[in-house]
């Protein structure tokens, strides 16, 4: 079998995070067959030596670190005044930073929290060996959206929900990802409550719509595929009761709950068909049935297409992914592997721009040099994509028009990072690394002309041909 480097070089671009020292010629006589090989891998996707806690754990942590902090701050109040409990506010305070986990220097308890989240998954990034897997944890995540915004979860539910999922079922993935607690909180099912039900008779409370709505439209069929308003409440209906245990129980708040006071009782017709009422198994069942929807398979696939290979795919890529899709029932190892069989996902042309994330991380795989995670985040967030904090429901947009304002930007961010390491780089060799055979003569003329190593190294990250995948 011929070598095919360039093929290589635009495999760890277009799939994965980009190529690391040694990469491009590990995997020149067989691109496609490493990437699969990534797929095939035992327990891919996961993190499993991170020693990080729970989602419920985290979010009880959370919960009694303000909690304390907020009667911290009440004690401090009352003891500026006359004759109040003043003698209690060191106690209190101690109390405060060993929730913290050390002293009070240290960043308070959510920020260590979404730190070490955000740590494992760098981490998994920059050392994943061709990094596909990893981008379609990233896409996943992406498309199952929650936010930090509103939990402090979001980082656990990439682990717990979307990374044990990622490869098998999309069933599975849609039933882990709709009952996660951080996605109940962040599309308001929590505070949904069925007119019908005992809770919603006895305090005059009703439906909230945007979870069912964002199923329909976002998570499964798509826009413009057919279901109606009246398919919205009553899908809305169903999901009624899918709730998190209070988050102040020590032992299981924050968990997932049924609670069948709050579930609207009765049937449900969706999409034509009518799901006889069984507490929880009603908005199962209704998913089950999402899932194998011709339309989701055509959304999933579109959106594959759109992610990995360009913003107007090939339809018969789209054809052969869906299809695919619907011929497993829905197995995403499957139609990833059709992903990277199909020669239209092969086109030389680089015609996605990587996100901010997936450019950072091709730095540091590229130069093996590492930014602090407060760094990294920090350059996520100024470059327009903070770490789990979608700007909506949708996520993060996936079109080349949303980030080309931004490149500008990028710069900024690579003249403070080569200032950081670029003087104990040598820019060339690191170009050859990352570009390898798509390295175009410009690029080497500039980095060979360039005043300094520094500037030679933020010539080589901000090449068109590194930039794109």
């Amino acid at each position: 079998m011929a070598r095919d480097p360039r093929k290589a070089a635009l495999a760890l671009h277009r799939f994965g995070f980009g190529p690391r020292a040694g990469s491009i010629a590990a995997i020149a006589y067989d691109p496609e067959g490493a990437l699969i090989a990534d797929l095939d891998r035992p327990n891919a996707g996961q993190i499993l030596d991170a020693d990080l806690p729970s989602s419920d754990a985290e979010l009880r942590a959370v919960v009694a670190f303000r909690a304390r902090r907020r009667a911290e701050a009440k004690l401090a109040r009352l003891e500026k005044s006359p004759g109040a409990m003043a003698g209690n506010a060191p106690a209190m305070a101690m109390e405060a930073g060993d929730a913290e986990g050390g002293g009070p220097r240290r960043a308070p308890l959510p920020r260590q929290i979404f730190l070490k989240e955000a740590k494992a998954r760098i981490d998994a990034a920059c050392g994943a060996e061709t990094g596909f897997v990893e981008r379609l944890v990233w896409f996943w995540s992406n498309h199952f959206c929650v936010s930090a915004m509103t939990s402090p979860m979001a980082g656990a539910y990439e682990r717990e929900a979307i990374r044990p999922h990622v490869l098998g079922r999309f069933v599975d993935l849609l039933l882990a990802a709709e009952s996660h607690p951080a996605m109940l909180i962040y599309l308001n099912d929590v505070q949904s409550f069925g007119p019908g039900s005992v809770v919603g008779i006895n305090q005059n409370k009703g439906i909230n719509e945007n979870f069912a709505r964002e199923i329909l439209e976002l998570h499964t069929l798509g826009v413009r595929t057919g279901y109606t308003q009246a398919d919205v409440i009553a899908l809305a209906k169903a999901l009624t009761g899918w709730s998190i245990f209070p988050r102040f129980d020590p032992k299981v708040g924050g968990r997932f709950v049924f609670r069948p006071l709050v579930h609207e009782p009765g049937r449900e017709t969706i999409l034509g068909k009518t799901y006889s009422d069984a507490g929880v198994e009603q908005a199962r069942a209704v998913l089950h049935e999402l899932a194998r929807k011709p339309a989701t398979a055509t959304h999933v696939a579109t959106k594959l297409a759109v992610h990995f290979i360009a913003d107007q795919p090939p339809p018969a890529l789209v054809e052969r992914l869906a299809r695919r899709f619907r011929d497993t029932d829905g197995d995403l190892k499957e139609v990833a592997k059709a992903l990277v069989r199909s020669p239209e996902a092969w086109s030389p042309e680089q015609a996605k721009l990587k996100r901010p994330g997936e450019w950072l991380a091709a730095a540091m795989r590229a130069t093996g040099r590492r930014v602090p995670v407060p760094g990294f985040v920090g350059a996520e967030a100024r470059l327009g994509e903070p770490l789990w904090r979608p700007p909506a429901p949708k996520g993060f947009p996936d079109d080349n028009a949303a980030w080309l304002d931004g490149v500008a930007e990028r710069l900024e961010v690579a003249n403070a990072f080569a200032s950081r390491v670029g003087p104990m780089l040598d820019p060339a060799a690191i170009a050859d690394t990352a570009l390898g055979p798509l390295q175009s003569s410009a690029t080497r003329q500039a980095i060979a002309h360039a005043e300094s190593r520094p500037q030679a190294l933020v010539f080589a990250l901000m090449a068109p041909e590194f930039q794109r995948r």
